[in-house]
């Protein structure tokens, strides 16, 4: 859990009349997260991340222009890996397209039988 800079710093002026292991009972925390909160009182902040290449529209969009692509070849033209339009897929619920030809053929195979 990250403390805020303001509570930090009411903690670490305790540090002046008090040893690390007295401070640190008292606030139920750690003696060596005063030791960090020493050398760095401010929160590091979350880590920086880039947007998104694939956002739902362009994933959409090329489902709909070229329906029948794999993988691979919507990596090489959007430019990305292939790794990555598996889990853009599967982020935005895209599911395998269905072969009708099979259930069709099921269908038919079970109508014959049950009419026998």
């Amino acid at each position: 859990m990250t403390y805020p800079t303001h509570i930090r710093k009411k903690i670490l002026a305790e540090l002046e009349d008090s040893t690390y292991r007295e401070v640190a009972a008292g606030h139920r925390i750690s003696p060596n997260t005063l030791a960090t909160w020493k050398k760095q009182p401010e929160p590091k902040g979350s880590r920086r991340s880039t947007p998104r290449l694939l956002t739902e529209e362009v994933i959409r969009q090329d489902v709909a222009e070229h329906p029948d692509d794999y993988q691979w070849e919507r990596a090489a033209r959007l430019g990305c890996s292939q790794n990555g339009i598996c889990k853009a897929l599967k982020r935005y619920r895209f599911t395998v397209k269905k072969k009708t030809s099979a259930t069709a053929r099921q269908t038919k195979k079970n109508a014959v039988n049950s009419s026998k």
